[in-house]
């Protein structure tokens, strides 16, 4: 489990879909800033592109906070190039697809699937420092959710930003936070109520939850 520790640094090449060419690059090229790893089985396949072609859709805004993304599955570059080619879903998709064939890195962050020799689904959060803070994996069949993803990014930025802060569940900007201090252990409750950190919840008398 490398949750907490540095992030293994892996040199792959890749293919832009950008500038249409290959790539190489190193996991630590992107030290100093955010870094989104979105693990998944491979191209050609039926959630992949799906999942992929979501990403792009909140690519921009996860540049403007600073962040990057980059795409890691078992497939070649030339693979990567020709699903960015054929595949409708894929024309939008403008950040680094990265291969791994030997699945060392997939392996370096468990994200491999022995038997079946592809990568499993999920998402790496990295820190500028190079840390990992945030793992997310799941079986094959059920994609990513990218209000999550974005949700998650902007709550790390906002902890890293504010170390004396933590996020709450359903945390978005503008909500309230935290500060872990003595006093507020056991009455969470007296400095935030439910409704100021989920924006819809439900209770019904019989189970305790009201829907609003």
């Amino acid at each position: 489990m490398i949750l907490g520790k540095p992030a293994p640094d892996f040199e792959l090449e890749g293919y832009d879909p950008n500038i249409k060419d290959f790539v190489k690059v190193r996991i630590s090229d992107f030290k100093g800033k955010f870094l989104i790893i979105l693990f998944y089985p491979g191209d050609f396949t039926f959630v992949c592109p799906t999942e992929l072609a979501a990403v792009a859709t909140i690519y921009g805004k996860i540049r403007e906070l600073g962040a990057d993304v980059v795409a890691v599955s078992t497939d070649s570059k030339f693979v990567h190039k020709a699903f960015c080619e054929h595949e409708p879903l894929m024309r939008g998709v403008n950040f680094l697809l990265l291969s791994d064939p030997t699945g060392n890195m997939c392996r370096a962050y468990d994200m491999y699937v022995e038997e079946q020799g592809y990568a499993r689904r999920g998402i790496y959060i990295i820190n500028p420092d190079g840390i990992v803070v945030d793992v997310e994996a799941s079986e094959a069949p059920v994609g990513k959710g990218t209000e999550e993803i974005l949700r998650k990014l902007m709550a790390w930025k906002y902890v890293y930003e504010h170390p004396d802060e933590v996020c709450p569940a359903d945390w978005e900007p503008g909500k309230k936070t935290l500060k872990p201090t003595p006093e507020v252990v056991g009455h969470i409750g007296d400095y935030l109520s439910l409704k100021e950190f989920i924006s819809q919840y439900y209770q019904d008398d019989e189970k305790g939850y009201m829907v609003e």
